[in-house]
């Protein structure tokens, strides 16, 4: 679940930084430092800012293992005021064989390979909850219906504890007694 949110919570940078394997350590300890915050209890918020060079280094690095078949080469972008970008390389036959009805309105019918997904909104966070509010989606640059990128979340959210998945619009628990996760340019700040 924290790769999720943080796959949701990734963010920009005026410059490109050099992503790195000592980036990725950087971003894993806070997480088990954010895990281990969250079984102590305090009256006074614990911040733990990760910056977009230590998301994305972690996902290139050592995301590989937690992605489901089918989703590749994560990357996020952090607008600042709660504005996301999330990009992955989506095999879309694996979506398709999974989910598609094959029908003339399916967009999955048309599309096929792996090709990039893009998505962006606002992630919007309190008192231990969350949830993404689409803009727009694209797949290769060419706009798609919110259906489309609703499919693909429904596929690649399915666990054996949720079978069914989730869907786009669904309110999400934030794990680890998060509270909010602010997101600021280049940043984002999981509260406690």
């Amino acid at each position: 679940m924290i790769l999720a949110v943080c796959v949701a919570a990734g963010s920009a940078m005026g410059a490109v930084a050099p992503l790195t394997p000592q980036l990725a350590e950087v971003f894993e300890q806070k997480v088990v430092t954010v895990q281990a915050q969250a079984v102590v209890e305090t009256k006074t918020p614990r911040p733990t800012r990760f910056s977009e060079p230590e998301t994305n280094s972690y996902l290139k690095f050592k995301s590989g293992p937690l992605l489901p078949v089918g989703l590749a080469e994560p990357e996020v972008t952090l607008h600042g005021d709660g504005r996301i970008t999330a990009r992955a390389i989506v095999d879309l036959d694996v979506v398709r064989q999974k989910q598609s009805s094959g029908g003339w309105f399916d967009p999955t019918s048309y599309m096929t390979g792996r090709l990039p997904v893009s998505a962006v909104g606002r992630i919007v966070t309190a008192d231990g909850k969350g949830r993404f509010e689409l803009e727009r989606a694209d797949v290769s640059g060419i706009p798609v219906p919110k259906s489309l990128l609703a499919q693909m979340v429904n596929y690649f959210t399915r666990t054996a504890d949720t079978p069914q998945g989730s869907t786009i619009d669904d309110t999400f628990e934030l794990p680890a007694a998060i509270r909010r996760i602010d997101v600021g340019p280049g940043h984002f700040t999981v509260v406690q």
